[in-house]
């Protein structure tokens, strides 16, 4: 059997994607409270500015990998495309709604006020969840076996 690979750049990009999101949300985000001396204002100082710059590299692998699949793109309903267009609803959703949100909270504490409880942490966190299965799924679409 002989593996061929459509597009390696999208690929590369998909991968290192799914890395990103991976050590971000899912390790540094929890982390950083628990080294000493990192304060809860801290922590949310650090973690604005660290998913601030992750979603702007987020839609740089967005644009890329959208750039690669309308060149190599032989049908609009594919596998990668489909998983495609959720990553990148995803990504829309985050950026227009839950980071906001979720920076305007943490500015809050922050300024050291009463933040009411809220799920707008389960959702990004579900979103990245979707996001990372996505990222997986339309990468490996990307190999073809023979």
């Amino acid at each position: 059997m002989k593996t061929t690979v459509q597009q390696p750049v999208a690929i590369a990009c998909l991968f290192t994607w799914t890395g990103f999101v991976c050590a971000i949300s899912f390790m540094e985000a929890w982390l950083k409270f628990r080294a000493p001396g990192v304060t809860l204002p801290i922590g949310l100082g650090i973690g604005k500015l660290v998913f601030g710059a992750l979603n702007k590299v987020e839609w740089v692998f967005a644009v890329v990998v959208s750039v690669s699949a309308v060149i190599y793109g032989k049908s609009l309903f594919t596998v990668p495309n489909i998983s495609l267009f959720v990553i990148v609803a995803i990504l829309v959703v985050q950026t227009a709604w839950l980071l906001p949100a979720l920076d305007a909270r943490a500015e809050l504490h922050i300024q050291n006020k009463l933040v009411a409880p809220s799920n707008l942490h389960f959702w990004f966190v579900g979103g990245e969840l979707v996001k990372v299965v996505g990222l997986f799924i339309t990468a490996v679409s990307l190999f073809n076996n023979h």
